[in-house]
Formats: structure tokens, sequence, C-alpha cells
């Protein structure tokens, strides 16, 4: 059984930086990529970022290029998104995803496992 938890949400004026967590539980082995999307109020669930468990390979949506970025810390089983320079349309609960298969998917049914979210609200 994989679990998956997330942290870091909050409220953030325009221009600021957040930075998120996913720790995955201890009984994650099998997994071989993990990725972020989000999802705001009336819209689909939309790919952010993914990283392999490996850390050498890693995609960024268009929207976010320059602004987030994803990493990991295996020894600590967490992987982050660094979210710098925020705007108001970044607003969305940002959900951490995982899966068996090695390879960067950017579609939200690749993914088995996901956590529960965690609210970011940007203020303009």
């Amino acid at each position: 059984q994989v679990r998956l938890v997330e942290s870091g949400g909050g409220l953030v004026q325009a221009g600021g930086s957040l930075r998120l967590s996913c720790t995955a539980s201890a009984l994650s082995v099998g997994i071989y990529t993990m990725g972020w999307f989000r999802q705001a109020p009336g819209r689909e669930r939309e790919f952010v970022a993914a990283m392999t468990f490996s850390g050498d390979s890693t995609a960024v949506a268009d929207f976010v290029k320059g602004r987030f970025t994803i990493a990991q810390d295996n020894a600590k089983g967490t992987l982050y998104l660094q979210m710098n320079n925020l705007n108001p349309e970044d607003t969305a609960v940002y959900y951490c995803a995982a899966t068996g298969r090695l390879k960067l998917y950017k579609t939200p049914h690749e993914y088995p496992y996901w956590g529960q979210g965690t609210q970011v609200t940007v203020s303009s």
C-alpha cells in the first residue's frame, strides 16, 4: 500500500514562494515515477511536474518553466515542488502522485496513487 502525504500549501502574495513536500510511506517500494498535479475550481486536474525515482529525468509543464522546480530526497522518501514567482493563476489544490512505471506521464489516469492534496492560494 502506497501512502502519499502532501504539506506546505498556504496563502501567499503574488510574487511570493512556497515549497510543497510529498512524503511517501515506508511501503513505497516499487515506485519509479512521482509527479505533481493541480486542480483549480471548475477546471480539470492538470500536470505540473514529474520526476523519476532515480532523479535522472524530469518534466515540467510549460506554464511553470522557470518558476517551479521539482526535486527529491530519496533518503527521506520526500518529493518537493519549489514554487517561485507565484501568481493568482497558480491558485489550486496541489496533488502528489506516484506510479510503479518508469515514465514521465503527464496525464492523471497514469498515476494509481494519490495524496489528499494541499491548498495553495495566491492573492493579488
